[in-house]
Protein backbone atom coordinates (compact mmCIF):
# COMPACT_ATOMS: atom_id res chain seq x y z
CA UNK A 1 0.00 0.00 0.00
CA UNK A 2 1.45 3.37 -0.72
CA UNK A 3 2.04 5.55 2.02
CA UNK A 4 -0.24 8.39 0.71
CA UNK A 5 -3.18 5.82 0.41
CA UNK A 6 -2.54 4.80 4.09
CA UNK A 7 -2.00 7.91 5.77
CA UNK A 8 -4.78 9.56 3.98
CA UNK A 9 -7.14 6.27 4.31
CA UNK A 10 -6.21 6.25 8.41
CA UNK A 11 -7.14 9.84 8.43
CA UNK A 12 -10.23 9.47 7.31
CA UNK A 13 -11.05 6.65 9.37
CA UNK A 14 -9.85 8.26 12.50
CA UNK A 15 -12.35 11.54 12.09
CA UNK A 16 -15.55 8.82 11.43
CA UNK A 17 -14.42 6.90 14.60
CA UNK A 18 -14.15 10.41 16.53
CA UNK A 19 -17.22 10.91 14.90
CA UNK A 20 -21.13 11.10 15.92
CA UNK A 21 -22.11 9.02 12.32
CA UNK A 22 -20.05 6.15 13.64
CA UNK A 23 -22.17 5.67 16.74
CA UNK A 24 -25.04 6.16 14.71
CA UNK A 25 -26.19 9.68 16.85
CA UNK A 26 -26.01 12.10 14.29
CA UNK A 27 -28.74 14.10 13.17
CA UNK A 28 -27.70 15.94 9.99
CA UNK A 29 -25.95 15.14 7.01
CA UNK A 30 -22.08 14.78 7.38
CA UNK A 31 -19.73 13.66 5.68
CA UNK A 32 -15.97 12.71 6.74
CA UNK A 33 -13.73 14.92 5.12
CA UNK A 34 -9.33 15.45 4.91
CA UNK A 35 -9.00 19.06 3.93
CA UNK A 36 -6.10 19.11 1.88
CA UNK A 37 -3.89 22.02 3.55
CA UNK A 38 -0.30 22.43 4.12
CA UNK A 39 -0.47 21.57 7.43
CA UNK A 40 -2.91 18.16 6.41
CA UNK A 41 -0.54 17.46 3.59
CA UNK A 42 2.08 19.47 3.21
CA UNK A 43 4.25 17.54 0.72
CA UNK A 44 1.35 18.46 -2.07
CA UNK A 45 2.34 22.57 -1.56
CA UNK A 46 5.88 21.60 -2.28
CA UNK A 47 6.61 22.95 -5.51
CA UNK A 48 9.95 21.49 -5.54
CA UNK A 49 8.66 18.35 -4.43
CA UNK A 50 7.30 15.58 -7.59
CA UNK A 51 5.17 13.76 -5.12
CA UNK A 52 2.38 16.31 -6.18
CA UNK A 53 1.75 13.80 -9.32
CA UNK A 54 1.81 10.78 -6.95
CA UNK A 55 -0.65 12.11 -4.74
CA UNK A 56 -2.76 12.89 -7.40
CA UNK A 57 -2.30 9.01 -8.92
CA UNK A 58 -3.15 7.72 -5.10
CA UNK A 59 -6.06 9.32 -4.79
CA UNK A 60 -7.64 8.18 -8.19
CA UNK A 61 -7.04 5.08 -7.21
CA UNK A 62 -8.67 5.31 -3.89
CA UNK A 63 -11.30 6.52 -6.03
CA UNK A 64 -11.66 4.20 -8.52
CA UNK A 65 -11.87 1.98 -5.41
CA UNK A 66 -15.02 3.64 -4.16
CA UNK A 67 -13.31 4.36 -1.09
CA UNK A 68 -13.28 8.20 -1.70
CA UNK A 69 -14.53 11.06 -3.43
CA UNK A 70 -12.36 14.03 -4.80
CA UNK A 71 -13.92 17.65 -4.43
CA UNK A 72 -11.65 19.80 -6.56
CA UNK A 73 -10.69 23.05 -6.11
CA UNK A 74 -13.59 25.42 -8.36
CA UNK A 75 -14.38 22.10 -9.83
CA UNK A 76 -11.08 22.15 -11.97
CA UNK A 77 -10.87 17.94 -12.21
CA UNK A 78 -6.87 17.29 -11.93
CA UNK A 79 -6.15 20.32 -11.29
CA UNK A 80 -6.11 21.13 -7.17
CA UNK A 81 -7.63 19.49 -4.99
CA UNK A 82 -9.48 21.09 -1.91
CA UNK A 83 -10.67 18.33 0.16
CA UNK A 84 -11.44 13.91 0.12
CA UNK A 85 -14.74 12.98 1.23
CA UNK A 86 -14.88 8.87 2.88
CA UNK A 87 -17.86 6.83 1.40
CA UNK A 88 -19.22 6.06 4.72
CA UNK A 89 -20.93 3.60 3.19
CA UNK A 90 -17.42 1.96 1.99
CA UNK A 91 -16.71 2.05 5.88
CA UNK A 92 -15.96 -1.77 6.43
CA UNK A 93 -14.20 -2.36 2.94
CA UNK A 94 -12.02 0.34 4.00
CA UNK A 95 -11.33 -1.58 7.36
CA UNK A 96 -10.51 -4.51 5.29
CA UNK A 97 -7.97 -2.86 2.97
CA UNK A 98 -6.30 -1.10 5.83
CA UNK A 99 -5.87 -4.12 8.00
CA UNK A 100 -7.21 -2.08 10.79
CA UNK A 101 -9.74 -3.39 13.42
CA UNK A 102 -12.91 -1.10 13.80
CA UNK A 103 -13.24 0.91 16.97
CA UNK A 104 -16.38 -1.08 18.34
CA UNK A 105 -14.51 -4.25 17.95
CA UNK A 106 -11.64 -2.40 19.72
CA UNK A 107 -14.04 -0.85 22.95
CA UNK A 108 -15.87 -4.30 23.00
CA UNK A 109 -12.73 -6.40 23.26
CA UNK A 110 -11.68 -3.96 25.68
CA UNK A 111 -14.33 -4.06 27.96
CA UNK A 112 -14.00 -7.70 27.96
CA UNK A 113 -10.61 -7.84 29.18
CA UNK A 114 -10.75 -4.79 31.28
CA UNK A 115 -13.82 -6.67 33.04
CA UNK A 116 -11.28 -10.50 33.30
CA UNK A 117 -8.12 -8.08 34.32
CA UNK A 118 -10.10 -6.54 37.79
CA UNK A 119 -10.67 -9.79 38.84
CA UNK A 120 -7.31 -11.02 38.65
CA UNK A 121 -4.60 -7.58 38.95
CA UNK A 122 -5.85 -6.76 42.70
CA UNK A 123 -2.96 -4.16 43.84
CA UNK A 124 -3.73 -0.63 44.20
CA UNK A 125 -2.72 1.40 41.09
CA UNK A 126 -3.68 -1.20 38.45
CA UNK A 127 -7.61 -1.62 40.35
CA UNK A 128 -6.95 2.61 39.75
CA UNK A 129 -6.06 2.18 36.37
CA UNK A 130 -8.47 -0.55 35.15
CA UNK A 131 -11.05 1.41 36.88
CA UNK A 132 -10.32 4.55 34.79
CA UNK A 133 -9.85 3.01 31.62
CA UNK A 134 -13.21 1.36 31.83
CA UNK A 135 -14.98 4.63 32.54
CA UNK A 136 -13.89 6.30 30.20
CA UNK A 137 -14.29 3.98 27.35
CA UNK A 138 -17.85 3.43 28.31
CA UNK A 139 -18.13 7.02 27.67
CA UNK A 140 -16.34 7.16 24.73
CA UNK A 141 -13.30 9.15 25.84
CA UNK A 142 -10.06 8.92 24.57
CA UNK A 143 -7.69 7.20 25.98
CA UNK A 144 -5.12 7.25 23.10
CA UNK A 145 -2.33 8.41 25.79
CA UNK A 146 -1.95 5.22 27.52
CA UNK A 147 -3.63 2.23 24.85
CA UNK A 148 -4.91 1.53 21.60
CA UNK A 149 -8.11 0.72 20.91
CA UNK A 150 -7.04 -1.50 18.13
CA UNK A 151 -4.46 -3.65 20.09
CA UNK A 152 -5.73 -5.27 23.28
CA UNK A 153 -2.98 -7.40 23.53
CA UNK A 154 -0.63 -4.80 24.02
CA UNK A 155 -3.22 -3.47 27.37
CA UNK A 156 -3.20 -6.72 28.33
CA UNK A 157 0.85 -6.82 28.46
CA UNK A 158 0.70 -3.48 30.34
CA UNK A 159 -1.76 -4.66 32.76
CA UNK A 160 0.17 -7.53 33.53
CA UNK A 161 3.73 -5.69 33.82
CA UNK A 162 1.77 -2.99 36.16
CA UNK A 163 0.64 -5.76 38.40
CA UNK A 164 4.36 -7.51 38.36
CA UNK A 165 5.52 -4.11 39.58
CA UNK A 166 2.98 -3.76 42.26
CA UNK A 167 3.71 -7.59 43.53
CA UNK A 168 7.44 -7.30 42.88
CA UNK A 169 9.27 -8.13 46.21
CA UNK A 170 12.75 -9.43 44.60
CA UNK A 171 15.84 -6.73 44.05
CA UNK A 172 16.47 -6.80 39.87
CA UNK A 173 17.61 -4.94 37.72
CA UNK A 174 15.41 -2.81 34.73
CA UNK A 175 16.30 -5.81 31.86
CA UNK A 176 16.39 -8.48 33.98
CA UNK A 177 12.74 -7.79 35.32
CA UNK A 178 12.10 -7.49 31.39
CA UNK A 179 13.40 -10.93 30.30
CA UNK A 180 11.21 -12.34 33.63
CA UNK A 181 8.08 -11.08 32.33
CA UNK A 182 8.13 -9.86 28.92
CA UNK A 183 11.13 -12.53 27.56
CA UNK A 184 13.15 -9.85 26.34
CA UNK A 185 15.54 -7.62 28.03
CA UNK A 186 14.89 -4.38 26.05
CA UNK A 187 10.94 -4.62 26.19
CA UNK A 188 10.25 -3.15 29.30
CA UNK A 189 12.26 0.44 28.49
CA UNK A 190 9.49 0.47 25.41
CA UNK A 191 6.94 0.30 28.14
CA UNK A 192 8.70 2.63 31.17
CA UNK A 193 6.96 5.97 30.12
CA UNK A 194 3.48 5.14 29.95
CA UNK A 195 4.49 3.09 33.33
CA UNK A 196 5.98 6.14 34.88
CA UNK A 197 2.93 8.13 33.76
CA UNK A 198 0.42 5.59 34.93
CA UNK A 199 1.80 5.59 38.48
CA UNK A 200 2.36 8.99 38.87
CA UNK A 201 -1.73 9.84 38.11
CA UNK A 202 -2.90 6.92 40.24
CA UNK A 203 -0.70 7.14 43.34
CA UNK A 204 0.21 10.67 44.71
CA UNK A 205 3.07 10.30 46.42
CA UNK A 206 5.24 9.44 43.29
CA UNK A 207 3.81 12.68 41.67
CA UNK A 208 7.11 14.33 41.75
CA UNK A 209 9.20 11.23 40.95
CA UNK A 210 10.88 10.25 38.56
CA UNK A 211 10.68 6.69 36.48
CA UNK A 212 13.41 4.74 37.78
CA UNK A 213 12.84 6.16 41.32
CA UNK A 214 9.33 4.63 41.39
CA UNK A 215 10.66 1.57 39.87
CA UNK A 216 13.45 1.62 43.22
CA UNK A 217 10.29 1.49 45.51
CA UNK A 218 9.60 -1.87 43.67
CA UNK A 219 13.40 -2.83 44.28
CA UNK A 220 13.56 -2.88 40.55
CA UNK A 221 16.65 -1.21 39.14
CA UNK A 222 18.04 1.00 36.16
CA UNK A 223 21.61 0.44 37.73
CA UNK A 224 23.23 -0.77 41.22
CA UNK A 225 21.52 1.17 43.79
CA UNK A 226 24.45 3.10 45.64
CA UNK A 227 24.00 5.19 48.64
CA UNK A 228 27.03 7.79 49.21
CA UNK A 229 28.24 8.63 53.19
CA UNK A 230 30.54 10.96 54.15
CA UNK A 231 31.93 12.35 57.05
CA UNK A 232 32.53 10.93 60.61
CA UNK A 233 32.13 7.40 61.31
CA UNK A 234 34.00 3.84 61.60
CA UNK A 235 32.74 1.84 58.11
CA UNK A 236 32.65 -2.01 58.41
CA UNK A 237 30.77 -4.86 57.75
CA UNK A 238 29.06 -8.06 59.57
CA UNK A 239 31.28 -10.32 57.33
CA UNK A 240 34.60 -8.87 58.21
CA UNK A 241 34.17 -8.96 62.20
CA UNK A 242 36.75 -6.05 61.87
CA UNK A 243 36.61 -1.96 61.14
CA UNK A 244 37.79 -1.37 57.51
CA UNK A 245 38.24 2.10 56.96
CA UNK A 246 37.22 5.81 58.68
CA UNK A 247 34.84 8.44 56.34
CA UNK A 248 36.63 11.00 57.83
CA UNK A 249 39.96 10.41 55.72
CA UNK A 250 37.62 10.48 52.66
CA UNK A 251 37.17 13.62 51.53
CA UNK A 252 33.88 13.02 49.00
CA UNK A 253 32.80 10.37 50.87
CA UNK A 254 32.41 6.33 49.88
CA UNK A 255 29.23 4.70 47.25
CA UNK A 256 28.23 1.30 48.86
CA UNK A 257 25.63 -0.98 47.28
CA UNK A 258 22.36 -1.69 48.00
CA UNK A 259 23.21 -4.89 48.43
CA UNK A 260 25.54 -4.48 50.50
CA UNK A 261 23.68 -2.47 53.40
CA UNK A 262 22.23 -5.49 55.31
CA UNK A 263 25.80 -6.15 56.23
CA UNK A 264 26.90 -2.76 56.56
CA UNK A 265 27.90 -1.53 60.58
CA UNK A 266 28.87 1.98 61.10
CA UNK A 267 30.06 2.84 64.41
CA UNK A 268 31.25 5.85 65.63
CA UNK A 269 30.71 6.66 69.30
CA UNK A 270 30.64 10.41 70.44
CA UNK A 271 32.01 11.98 67.03
CA UNK A 272 28.75 11.59 65.60
CA UNK A 273 26.54 14.32 67.05
CA UNK A 274 24.56 14.79 63.60
CA UNK A 275 23.02 12.75 60.77
CA UNK A 276 21.88 14.94 58.23
CA UNK A 277 20.26 13.54 54.60
CA UNK A 278 21.31 15.77 52.00
CA UNK A 279 18.69 15.94 48.45
CA UNK A 280 21.26 17.17 45.79
CA UNK A 281 24.48 14.93 44.83
CA UNK A 282 26.41 18.16 44.24
CA UNK A 283 25.74 19.45 47.16
CA UNK A 284 26.87 16.35 48.98
CA UNK A 285 29.92 16.50 47.64
CA UNK A 286 30.85 19.70 48.51
CA UNK A 287 28.94 20.62 52.10
CA UNK A 288 31.27 19.84 54.83
CA UNK A 289 29.50 19.63 58.69
CA UNK A 290 31.34 19.19 61.73
CA UNK A 291 30.81 15.92 64.07
CA UNK A 292 27.81 14.88 61.05
CA UNK A 293 27.66 11.91 58.75
CA UNK A 294 25.79 12.88 55.97
CA UNK A 295 23.81 10.90 53.67
CA UNK A 296 22.93 11.33 49.79
CA UNK A 297 19.34 11.37 49.67
CA UNK A 298 19.05 11.30 45.85
CA UNK A 299 15.38 13.70 45.79
CA UNK A 300 12.80 10.93 47.28
CA UNK A 301 14.47 8.01 49.55
CA UNK A 302 13.27 4.71 48.54
CA UNK A 303 13.46 1.34 50.48
CA UNK A 304 17.49 1.42 50.45
CA UNK A 305 17.98 4.52 51.85
CA UNK A 306 14.75 4.01 54.44
CA UNK A 307 17.15 0.48 55.64
CA UNK A 308 20.24 2.31 56.24
CA UNK A 309 18.51 4.94 57.99
CA UNK A 310 17.13 3.13 60.31
CA UNK A 311 20.36 1.29 60.84
CA UNK A 312 21.89 4.95 61.25
CA UNK A 313 18.40 5.57 63.79
CA UNK A 314 19.33 2.19 65.77
CA UNK A 315 22.70 2.56 66.52
CA UNK A 316 22.29 6.55 66.99
CA UNK A 317 18.90 7.44 68.72
CA UNK A 318 20.83 10.38 70.46
CA UNK A 319 21.74 12.18 67.25
CA UNK A 320 19.96 15.29 65.98
CA UNK A 321 18.38 13.68 62.63
CA UNK A 322 18.35 16.68 59.59
CA UNK A 323 17.62 17.25 56.31
CA UNK A 324 19.22 19.41 54.05
CA UNK A 325 16.87 20.04 50.73
CA UNK A 326 15.94 22.96 48.22
CA UNK A 327 13.82 25.53 49.67
CA UNK A 328 10.86 24.81 47.18
CA UNK A 329 7.83 23.17 47.17
CA UNK A 330 9.57 20.00 45.75
CA UNK A 331 12.16 20.11 48.93
CA UNK A 332 9.30 20.68 51.78
CA UNK A 333 7.35 17.26 50.35
CA UNK A 334 10.33 15.06 50.03
CA UNK A 335 11.23 16.29 53.58
CA UNK A 336 7.76 15.11 54.47
CA UNK A 337 7.66 12.31 52.79
CA UNK A 338 10.80 11.68 54.76
CA UNK A 339 9.56 11.97 57.70
CA UNK A 340 6.62 9.80 57.47
CA UNK A 341 8.31 6.44 55.75
CA UNK A 342 10.92 7.10 58.03
CA UNK A 343 8.91 7.84 61.22
CA UNK A 344 12.53 9.21 62.36
CA UNK A 345 11.94 12.97 63.86
CA UNK A 346 14.05 14.49 60.97
CA UNK A 347 14.25 18.55 61.32
CA UNK A 348 15.17 20.98 58.80
CA UNK A 349 18.51 22.39 58.17
CA UNK A 350 19.09 25.64 56.08
CA UNK A 351 16.13 25.52 54.56
CA UNK A 352 14.81 28.95 56.62
CA UNK A 353 13.68 32.45 55.98
CA UNK A 354 17.30 33.17 56.78
CA UNK A 355 18.94 31.16 53.85
CA UNK A 356 15.97 32.64 51.38
CA UNK A 357 17.03 36.13 53.05
CA UNK A 358 20.90 35.63 52.60
CA UNK A 359 21.16 33.90 48.92
CA UNK A 360 18.45 36.90 47.80
CA UNK A 361 20.15 37.21 44.62
CA UNK A 362 19.95 33.39 43.31
CA UNK A 363 16.28 33.19 44.57
CA UNK A 364 14.19 32.17 41.17
CA UNK A 365 10.73 33.33 41.11
CA UNK A 366 7.75 30.84 41.90
CA UNK A 367 5.71 29.27 38.62
CA UNK A 368 2.03 29.45 38.27
CA UNK A 369 2.53 25.52 39.02
CA UNK A 370 4.90 26.21 42.19
CA UNK A 371 1.95 28.48 43.82
CA UNK A 372 -0.50 25.81 43.46
CA UNK A 373 1.44 23.24 44.99
CA UNK A 374 2.31 25.13 47.53
CA UNK A 375 -1.03 25.88 48.06
CA UNK A 376 -2.61 22.74 48.43
CA UNK A 377 0.62 21.70 50.91
CA UNK A 378 -0.16 24.40 52.99
CA UNK A 379 -4.05 22.92 53.07
CA UNK A 380 -3.16 19.17 53.21
CA UNK A 381 -0.47 19.25 55.98
CA UNK A 382 -2.40 20.24 58.90
CA UNK A 383 -0.10 19.27 61.23
CA UNK A 384 3.15 21.12 59.55
CA UNK A 385 5.17 22.72 62.30
CA UNK A 386 4.97 26.21 62.58
CA UNK A 387 8.90 27.03 61.58
CA UNK A 388 8.28 25.17 58.18
CA UNK A 389 4.40 27.06 57.89
CA UNK A 390 6.16 30.31 58.26
CA UNK A 391 8.89 29.89 55.62
CA UNK A 392 6.10 28.61 53.26
CA UNK A 393 4.17 31.59 54.17
CA UNK A 394 7.32 33.66 53.37
CA UNK A 395 7.67 31.81 49.94
CA UNK A 396 4.38 32.44 49.13
CA UNK A 397 4.51 36.06 49.89
CA UNK A 398 7.47 37.11 47.81
CA UNK A 399 7.03 34.83 45.41
CA UNK A 400 10.78 33.25 45.43
CA UNK A 401 12.54 29.49 45.94
CA UNK A 402 15.89 28.80 46.57
CA UNK A 403 18.08 25.78 45.10
CA UNK A 404 19.87 24.21 47.38
CA UNK A 405 23.07 24.07 45.43
CA UNK A 406 23.08 28.35 46.07
CA UNK A 407 23.96 27.94 49.80
CA UNK A 408 27.07 28.39 50.77
CA UNK A 409 28.11 30.38 47.57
Amino acid sequence: MARYEEKILNKLVDTYENSLLSQGKNRIAVHIAFPFTPKNIPEYFNESSLDYEDIHACIKELEQKNFIRIIWKKGKENHIVQKILLREERIEDVYRYLKRKPKADGVREHLELLESAEEKFHTPITQKFIRYLKERIQDGKPVREYIELSDEKQTDKLLQILYAIETNTQDCYIREFSIRHLGNSKAFEALLGTVGKIMKKNEPQFAEMDTYGILAEYFIYHTPDYVYLKGQGIVSFKKTKKACFSLSLLKQGIGISGDDISGLEISGGNKIKKIITVENLTTFFRWEEEDSLIVYLGGYHNQIRRELLHKLYQSFPDAAYLHFGDIDVGGFEIYLDLCKKTGIPFETCHMGIAELKRYESFTQKLTENDRKRLDCLLEKEKGLREEIKEVLTYMKEHGIKLEQEAIGL
